[in-house]
């Protein structure tokens, strides 16, 4: 092609990296050259400097590695946005180190009406359950609410629980728990989202977390100075994702009302990631209300903004004994945990779904769970005949030898998260490993295992609920240890486990023929490290982080 003119020229060029393009044809380059959003060539440094005209934004690499843009599978944008701001607990033990972190956020917060932490682990005070006393010793005269890491369980002090107006206890759905004290009182432990929904809304926040609470609109509808507040929010979430490398979200909870403020602020200036956001169907919905997931689907299904998912969730965790079991808990030998739905009742939504051509995320946790899923998903393919649907499973922390060829056989996909495992990242390995119990250990958070049999496997933090950090789930996935030495090796490689964060979250969005990949022709969605990905020890990745992340040819993150 002729490169004479400024007509011919590229928009922006990367020089001076080590270019892992994540194309099989063609795995690495020397540069990258990029116009009209759209990647032009991926290659030789000559024929990319070729392209340079005046206009030409350069960008050099530094000998840094330079990826196809993290595509982020499974995170809560809105509310992790809003959690940037609330006290942050992760590695705070005992109770002196909590006492001096809640007084300490309190103090630098006099006008806030409702304080909240998260992160905390459910051992910070070793074998003890936290309780409201424990709280009220710290803050006794302000509401405070503190959240697991993994969002499923919170601990309020007894002002808070006062004001929500739940110190009494309260009927509760399936799954949910205000655990009472011997005084006839809520102790302050608040399992899933109907328990500590009232004590949330304490906070003003309540709008952000609607995706994942109701997944309803905001009623009364917000007034203009609440939606310009809300769109701060997202906004900083965004950018917080482009800081991170992250080019396209997967959202996993939603509604129409979040879809509308990132619309508002693509219109005013752009979006600095692409975002899908899903309906979240709650088990209190009925069939009939998927009609607004068609209608999101069919509202906004550009490259920026899109829908065209359901998201479900069918059960709880491990930590708090929501998850559920095929087989008893081992720390709980007469409980397998309460599903959110029946089976029946989850195969009937599988088929309503599935017949409106949308796709389907579940989050399910425990291997009864995941087997009522995989149970649904065959419902749909035999019910609607079979299709490319790609049905997705969120977390799969544990599963049986009978239900690992399924996910390959129905075309499921496998959305996992390596910071989860205990022991990988932030969380302990007590009191998770032994409520799954040693006969189970094998075939929990088993990536390379389902990747062998065949399935396609995604990564993403699940951010809040871990670090946003992809090059940090990567290290997790590549130093991944088993908990006892018969059990099989998890792990995954430096290539599969950037692939799983780039190529694979193309797929699980129909989108890998136009991203996840730096080849021609490809959306321009490119992040540049500060070192040699390929060169840096395992246990030493966490040192990297992006320097320039671009979306659409444009740069929306410069160190």
């Amino acid at each position: 092609m002729s490169v004479t003119g400024a007509g011919h020229s590229a928009d922006l060029i990367v020089i001076n990296g080590h270019v892992l393009t994540m194309d099989e044809d063609n795995p690495t380059a020397e540069a990258v050259a990029v116009k009209d959003g759209a990647i032009l060539v991926a290659g030789a440094r000559a024929d990319v400097e070729a392209l340079k005209g005046p206009a030409t934004k350069v960008i050099d690499a530094k000998g840094g590695s330079v990826l196809p843009g993290f595509i982020e599978a499974h995170m809560h944008l809105f509310s992790g946005a809003a959690e940037l701001a609330h006290l942050q607990l992760s590695g705070v033990h005992g109770f002196e180190a909590l006492q001096t972190a809640i007084r300490d956020y309190a103090q630098s917060r006099p006008e806030a009406k409702m304080l909240v932490g998260q992160g905390v682990d459910y051992t910070v005070l070793d074998e003890e359950r936290v309780t409201r006393h424990h709280l009220d010793a710290i803050l006794p005269d302000r509401p405070f609410v503190m959240a697991a890491p993994d969002h499923h369980t919170m601990w309020a002090n007894t002002k808070a629980l006062e004001k929500a107006g739940i110190l009494n206890g309260r009927e509760l759905g399936p799954g949910n728990e205000i655990v009472m004290g011997e005084d006839g009182l809520a102790n302050g432990e608040l399992r899933e989202g109907e328990a500590f929904g009232p004590v949330l809304d304490l906070a003003g926040e309540s709008r952000v977390r609607l995706g994942l609470s109701t997944g309803g609109e905001p009623d009364p509808m917000p007034s203009a100075e609440e939606r310009a507040f809300d769109r701060d929010i997202m906004r900083r979430g965004l950018a917080w994702c482009a800081r991170h490398g992250i080019t396209s979200i997967q959202n996993m909870d939603g509604n129409l009302y979040q879809l509308e403020l990132l619309a508002e602020i693509e219109a005013e200036e752009g979006l600095p990631c692409r975002v899908q956001i899903p309906f979240h169907y709650k088990n209190f919905m009925t069939l009939d209300m998927l009609d607004k997931a068609s209608a999101m689907a069919e509202r906004y299904k550009s490259e920026w903004l899109s829908s065209g998912i359901v998201k479900v969730f069918y059960d709880g965790v491990l930590d708090s004994w929501t998850a559920v079991m095929v087989e008893p808990y081992a720390d709980r030998p007469d409980w397998v945990g309460e599903p959110l739905f029946t089976p029946q009742q989850f195969i009937d939504l599988a088929v309503a779904i599935d017949k409106r051509g949308l796709q389907i995320a579940v989050h399910s946790i425990g291997d009864g769970a995941v087997r009522a899923v995989l149970d649904g998903y065959a419902a749909a393919q035999k019910a609607n005949g079979k299709r490319d649907s790609r049905h997705r499973i969120e977390h799969i922390e544990v599963t049986t030898t009978a239900d690992v060829p399924r996910f390959a056989e129905l075309g499921v996909i496998a959305s996992m998260q390596p910071p989860h495992p205990p022991g990988a990242m932030d969380f302990p390995l007590e009191p998770t490993v032994s409520r799954i119990g040693k006969d189970r250990w094998p075939l929990s958070y088993a990536w390379r295992t389902l990747k062998d049999a065949g399935a396609h496997v995604v990564f993403a933090s699940d951010w809040p609920v871990s670090p946003i950090d992809p090059i940090l789930g990567i290290q997790a996935a590549v130093l991944r240890k088993p908990w006892a030495e018969t059990d099989p090796d998890q792990r995954f490689s430096l290539h599969e486990s950037i692939a799983a964060y780039t190529v694979e979250g193309a797929y699980a969005e129909f989108a890998e023929d136009r991203k996840g990949a730096l080849k021609p022709g490809y959306m321009a969605d490119l992040v540049v490290l500060s070192d040699n990905i390929e060169k840096a020890a395992p246990e030493k990745l966490y040192k990297l982080h992006p320097v320039t992340t671009i979306c659409g040819g444009k740069v929306t993150y410069q160190a």
